[in-house]
């Protein structure tokens, strides 16, 4: 099996700096929509099962723009959705982006994991949903040549991939593996998911 992991295009929340993961409404920029249009351009001709895709709408809408240039079909999933930051949603000041920092930080650092933003989401639960998503598609299609694209969020990837993926860690991906509409390319075998490209 074949995973391709891919973040959204380029949305209004991100244009804004806006705190967007409860599905406000901003949707993608016209840079997003052309980013979502070269990726469907770089995965052409690659034998694809399915699109899951986070409900969110950024990254409903890089799905859909995939689903409709390759012919291949797109299934939501929350195993892929962004973490709910419960009080700093729709918010964009520097108070909410300072507490948003702090709890990336502590979070990578191993911190307060079972803990989140008053009314939102913790480490733990966005990583589990997404550990979970991807392992039971490993359950199902391991060792078939199978092959997906995973349309979600830099955050999700950053909690979820290091650690199940070999050849991934957070670094690595805060430096080259969270553009919009970029691609990570990870394969299923022999029990193990390796990070390929």
């Amino acid at each position: 099996m074949k995973l391709y992991f891919s973040r959204h295009g380029e949305s209004e929340a991100n244009r804004l700096r806006i705190i967007s993961n409860r599905d406000l409404p901003h949707p993608l920029t016209e840079a997003g929509r052309l980013q979502a249009e070269a990726l469907a351009e770089r995965l052409r001709g690659k034998p694809l099962t399915r699109i899951y895709a986070s409900p969110i709408l950024r990254a409903r809408q890089t799905g859909e723009s995939l689903s409709a240039a390759l012919t291949v079909p797109l299934e939501l999933t929350d195993g892929l959705r962004e973490p709910d930051c419960g009080v700093l949603e729709g918010r964009g000041d520097p108070q909410a982006w300072s507490e948003h920092k702090s709890w990336l930080d502590a979070w990578l650092d191993g911190q307060k994991r079972d803990q989140g933003p008053q009314g939102g989401e913790t480490y733990n639960t966005v990583r589990g949903r997404f550990i979970r998503f991807v392992m039971d598609l490993a359950g199902k299609f391991g060792e078939s040549p199978a092959e997906f694209i995973l349309v979600t969020h830099g955050a999700v990837m950053l909690f979820g991939l290091p650690g199940m993926v070999e050849g991934l860690d957070a670094r690595y991906l805060l430096e080259h593996g969270l553009d919009h509409a970029g691609l990570l390319v990870v394969e299923y075998k022999g029990g193990i998911l390796t990070y390929r490209e």
